[in-house]
């Protein structure tokens, strides 16, 4: 399984979040998006722990300074094998 890599700069600002967050809904558990941006992802995250909380965990792969690489991975629900439905 490939994560899906989301090139946050090259969505339009009023989007980007939007995108993002249905992109996470899309994954089956176990599935990972990787988000590159041009800052740290501090906002996004939080958006994440009030939405989703307990559904994902996150690793930062590159801390900048100029590029951002966060990892958010959706959570199987326990006993899943992850191909199930939502």
């Amino acid at each position: 399984m490939a994560d899906f890599v989301i090139e946050a700069q090259q969505i339009p600002a009023p989007e980007r979040h939007a995108f993002i967050f249905q992109s996470f809904d899309n994954l089956e558990g176990g599935e990972s998006l990787i988000i590159v941006n041009t800052h740290d992802p501090i906002p996004l995250l939080r958006q994440f722990d009030d939405r989703k909380a307990g559904q994902f965990v996150h690793e930062y792969l590159e801390q900048g300074p100029q590029t951002w690489r966060l990892k958010i991975t959706k959570k199987k629900k326990e006993g899943c094998c992850g191909f199930c439905a939502d």
